[in-house]
């Protein structure tokens, strides 16, 4: 596997045709980002890639732009598919691609839970140039022999550390079968699980890898810090967090009943709030996300995997209300803020019991997380009878959380 090195053009510097930088430079799209001034070059080669970047970096023009040349703008039969994780994600990739492509006569058929099956199948039936598809949805019409895979030439699995994170490997392998031998495939994935390496080595051809940032490298541009709060006090401790910090905040909850009570909570505290997760429509969802897009909401709560298709530019901070289950969804949690080069924050809470946690996030990110002062009122303090502890006798912003030589005992949470 070969990898690339970084190096800074503009876009008529990437090896992409006239027509198609016009239409960049109309839409402002002057300077590529590091993941598309690498990943382009390669993949107008026809060359498979694998890309480690994060969210926010750019991707869906790193291989957007080589699907819209080889399948559009170049006269050929042939089809390309792009494989995502959530429904949100496939809308937000589709809607980037049809701003780029619309006066090349792209056309796209999105596939994915939710949606009026006519209205799919109406989409395959205009031959697509391109299909952008959650793999569960693309199972079912491959299944129905609504459409084949024959014709597809060029393949993108993005966030695939995602899409094997919620089960959706084996639907993946089966797709990847459908889909003649010869292709090119672009993976794109924060971190490289070794079902994500094997996944490579059995399907793609001397991929080239390219690297924007290490492997569980969370955004650059995001501080980052951890309140240790039981989560009696993080209600208040949340309010107090929304009236100090400005503009558009995501807070994010561990399940789907815990971001509905939470939206609620914050509504209760007179701020605009929606929020997005499983047992919310496909309708009722999209509407919360173009709300929240808008400025109708300021704050939106959200479960991880109905997070992935969240593209808002200059959200000011988010919040973990929960640690995540899986460590590397904190990278993807904390990568909604600090996008395309803008500042973020990133607040998480953790319980006193949580310390293993956050040590497995810390190791995950090779950086320590400094630890917060809390506010100065009782009902944020940490009883130093139940609990040995420094936090509240000599705060520290900058001592690193799994540094602190303390005896967490076992406390109510």
């Amino acid at each position: 596997m070969k990898q690339t090195k970084l190096n800074q053009f503009g876009f008529n510097e990437l090896g992409i045709s006239s027509v198609l930088l016009e239409v960049l430079n109309h839409l402002k799209f002057i300077c590529p980002t590091p993941i598309q001034n690498q990943c382009i070059p390669v993949g107008l080669q026809g060359k498979d890639i694998i890309g480690i970047a994060q969210t926010g970096t750019g991707k869906t023009l790193a291989f957007g732009i080589p699907l819209i040349e080889s399948l559009v703008i170049k006269p050929t039969r042939h089809q390309g598919l792009i494989l995502l994780p959530t429904r949100e994600l496939a809308l937000q990739v589709n809607e980037v691609l049809e701003k780029i492509g619309r006066s090349f006569g792209l056309r796209t058929a999105v596939l994915i839970g939710g949606a009026s099956a006519y209205r799919q199948i109406a989409a395959l039936r205009r031959d697509p140039h391109i299909i952008v598809s959650t793999p569960g949805r693309l199972i079912d019409h491959l299944k129905q022999k609504r459409l084949s895979l024959e014709r597809v030439q060029m393949v993108v699995l993005d966030e695939a550390d995602r899409m094997f994170d919620i089960g959706f490997l084996p639907q993946v392998k089966e797709i990847l079968h459908f889909i003649p031998h010869v292709h090119q495939t672009f993976l794109f994935s924060a971190t490289m699980p070794r079902a994500i390496q094997d996944l490579s080595l059995q399907f793609m051809k001397n991929p080239q890898r390219i690297e924007v940032a290490p492997e569980g490298t969370p955004a650059s541009e995001v501080e980052q810090e951890i309140f240790v709060i039981h989560k009696e006090g993080r209600t208040k401790l949340l309010d107090k967090l929304l009236v100090d910090h400005l503009g558009t905040i995501l807070i994010f909850s561990r399940t789907k009943h815990g971001a509905k009570k939470l939206a609620k909570s914050v509504r209760d505290m007179g701020h605009s709030a929606t929020e997005i997760h499983s047992n919310r429509s496909l309708f009722q969802r999209q509407a919360a996300l173009s709300g929240f897009k808008t400025g109708k909401y300021r704050v939106l709560v959200a479960t991880d995997i109905a997070a992935r298709g969240i593209d808002v530019e200059r959200i000011s901070l988010v919040i973990n209300y929960d640690l995540p289950d899986n460590p590397h969804d904190y990278i993807h949690r904390i990568g909604r803020t600090g996008r395309a080069g803008n500042s973020g924050k990133a607040v998480s809470f953790a319980g006193p019991q949580e310390r293993g946690a956050v040590r497995q996030i810390e190791r995950l990110i090779k950086k320590n997380i400094p630890v917060a002062t809390l506010p100065s009122l009782p009902e944020f303090q940490i009883d130093p009878i139940e609990m040995k502890s420094d936090f509240n006798t000599r705060p520290r912003r900058s001592r690193p959380f799994h540094n602190r030589r303390q005896n967490f005992r076992r406390h109510s949470s």
